[in-house]
């Protein structure tokens, strides 16, 4: 061993002993026990004896001194039993594309894979099973895991984005066991209920909760939903909400949190009826697609300003922007500045009461209206027609090419953000302004916060549908926008972009 490190050693050594004589030195001064300076794992253990350790052998209670708690235990059990099997975990696999730019500003298109989970319920032998839209909307791919395991392929059959519903099928001809759809008209409010799903992609998870309320409003066409407290959680939607035979009496949809970022069960779930979505399967069925009624006619809900512009006593209506050429509206005499008070016999509250009665009306119903017209009632009759969703068009661009939608929104440069499920709930319809892009043409006529309820008299729920409208009038034509500007209406006019 080197010299230098001898003396190295010796030294160290010379300071360890010294320090550990001072530390004991002082502990002995301070009255200390010098075995507390040795550690603990270092001391003999002198207790070699086992502990005494006597469990108890026997429940607190019998099962016959909690007759009731052990049969509602069991009739829980059994239900579970019953219902699951019939419920599925969905995952879905799609592709988003991103435009980029470069360092230069050459830009390219870069695909992103997305992959999502959520439920469902089968209803049919042959495989039919009900979940939210918004769970496979835009996916390439759709698989299906049983309550055994077993994963199958799905196919779209068809799907009602404004109700938030679509049927798939399992691409398989086995027979499964469907759950019945209850009739929801039934539920009142206290009923227990159960929640089952695929909360967080852990599997199949079941809660139990009560009907909270009945006709809770998230949108002008998810109006008469169900609140539970039943936890509903990410991944629970599509899922069905079941009552204590097992009947399907809604289909989860949505969860109110405060917290957007990290949404988490607050106590207050919502979930579709199942009369709603009965309707809606079986159009789906019998045509691919939903069937609604049209009427033409643009409304606002009657808040003190609108009120006071129209001279209108009353909160209680819905007062017409504008009216459709052609439509149902026009053919019955209704004219803008009217106020609807009643449709088909019913009272009408706000706007989004008359868009679901309208909607649910047969085509070719005639129905009856009641209008307030600058102090007097007047009676009209509209022959209701069936709502078509609009064509996306695109346009031929100078060189003969067809000219992209993007290209079109990008020009009128306005962007856009849906309703919270809070802003919702507080009554507000439509999608707001979040920013306009300097020097484009929306620069100047629309402001950060308007809330946009209208475009071209079509009514605006979400911003997909606003960008899909904007693309189909931008690219021929002026586009007329209703909007609400610090709580005023306001009618505006967007120049088609330049060619």
């Amino acid at each position: 061993m080197p010299p230098a490190i001898k003396r190295f050693l010796s030294l160290l050594t010379v300071f360890v002993v010294f320090f550990l004589l001072v530390t004991a030195l002082r502990t002995w001064r301070n009255g200390g026990e010098l075995g507390s300076l040795i550690p603990s794992f270092l001391k003999k253990h002198h207790n070699n004896r086992p502990e005494t350790f006597t469990p108890s052998d026997k429940p607190a209670l019998n099962l016959g001194d909690v007759e009731m708690l052990s049969r509602l235990n069991e009739e829980y059990a059994r239900l579970t039993r019953a219902v699951v099997p019939s419920v599925v975990s969905i995952d879905t696999t799609g592709y988003r594309t991103e435009k980029l730019m470069d360092f230069w500003g050459r830009s390219r298109l870069q695909s992103y894979r997305e992959q999502g989970q959520g439920s469902g319920v089968i209803v049919s032998k042959e495989g039919h099973i009900i979940t939210n839209h918004h769970v496979i909307a835009g996916q390439q791919k759709i698989t299906i895991t049983l309550h055994g395991g077993k994963t199958y392929g799905a196919t779209l059959i068809g799907e009602d984005p404004l109700l938030d519903i679509a049927v798939i099928k399992i691409d398989s001809k086995e027979t499964f066991t469907p759950l019945k759809l209850g009739d929801s008209s039934l539920v009142e409010v206290g009923q227990l209920v159960f929640a089952v799903g695929n909360p967080f992609g852990l599997g199949e998870t079941v809660t139990q909760g009560i009907i909270s309320a009945k006709e809770r409003s998230l949108s002008d066409n998810q109006r008469d939903l169900f609140q539970t407290d039943a936890a509903i959680n990410p991944g629970n939607s599509g899922g069905p909400l079941v009552n204590l035979t097992g009947e399907i009496i809604g289909i989860n949809v949505a969860i109110y949190s405060q917290d957007r970022a990290n949404p988490g069960f607050q106590g207050v779930g919502f979930s579709i009826p199942s009369n709603e979505v009965a309707e809606a399967l079986g159009q789906i069925i019998n045509r691919g697609r939903p069937v609604r009624g049209f009427l033409g006619v643009q409304m606002l809900d009657l808040d003190p300003a609108v009120r006071s512009q129209l001279g209108y006593p009353d909160s209680n209506g819905s007062a017409v922007l504008s009216i459709t050429p052609g439509s149902p509206a026009e053919g019955a005499g209704l004219r803008p500045d009217d106020v609807v008070v009643s449709y088909g016999g019913q009272v009408i509250k706000d706007t989004a009461q008359l868009i679901s009665l309208v909607q649910r009306s047969a085509i070719g119903e005639k129905v009856t209206m009641v209008a307030w017209r600058k102090g007097e009632l007047v009676t009209l009759e509209a022959t209701i027609t069936e709502a078509t969703t609009a064509p996306v068009y695109t346009e031929l661009a100078p060189g003969g090419k067809m000219r992209d939608n993007a290209d079109i929104i990008r020009s009128v440069g306005v962007e856009v953000r849906d309703l919270t499920t809070n802003e919702r709930l507080r009554g507000f319809r439509g999608v707001v302004v979040s920013a306009i892009m300097p020097g484009a043409q929306a620069e100047g006529i629309l402001l950060p916060g308007d809330l946009i309820i209208a475009l071209n008299n079509s009514q605006i729920s979400s911003s997909n549908e606003f960008y899909l409208h904007l693309a189909t009038s931008a690219a021929v034509q002026a586009t007329t926008l209703h909007l609400i500007r610090a709580g005023k209406p306001i009618r505006l006019s967007l120049p088609a972009p330049e060619k």
